[in-house]
């Protein structure tokens, strides 16, 4: 079977920019009935060649989670924690101020 997408008119650009409560300009609404166009024609030739006999996927190769063992280790000390830190004081990490005082 055969499905070909719907063209988007203006008016559908439009009506999608009201839905978004964004306002469009005319050049912005061209601009992506040109894009949205472009989207629908590719989906429309990506559907010619899918049959039935083609089983949907996300991904062509199969994905696996391939986690470490979780494996309990002692923690570092807060000394080691800190040996390389550029600045510390009072046994934490000094960083500069990157938000004003409020």
């Amino acid at each position: 079977m055969m499905w070909i997408m719907p063209t988007f008119t203006r008016e559908e650009i439009e009506h999608l920019g009201d839905l978004a409560r964004i306002a469009l300009t005319d050049e912005e609404v061209t601009r992506m009935q040109g894009q949205l166009n472009v989207i629908a024609d590719a989906i429309a030739k990506v559907q010619e060649v899918a049959s039935d006999d083609i089983p949907p996927t996300a991904n062509p190769v199969p994905l696996e989670a391939y986690m470490r063992p979780d494996v309990a280790v002692t923690p570092l000390t807060q000394e080691q924690a800190l040996a390389d830190a550029p600045a510390t004081e009072d046994g934490m990490f000094v960083a500069p101020r990157i938000m004003g005082e409020e």
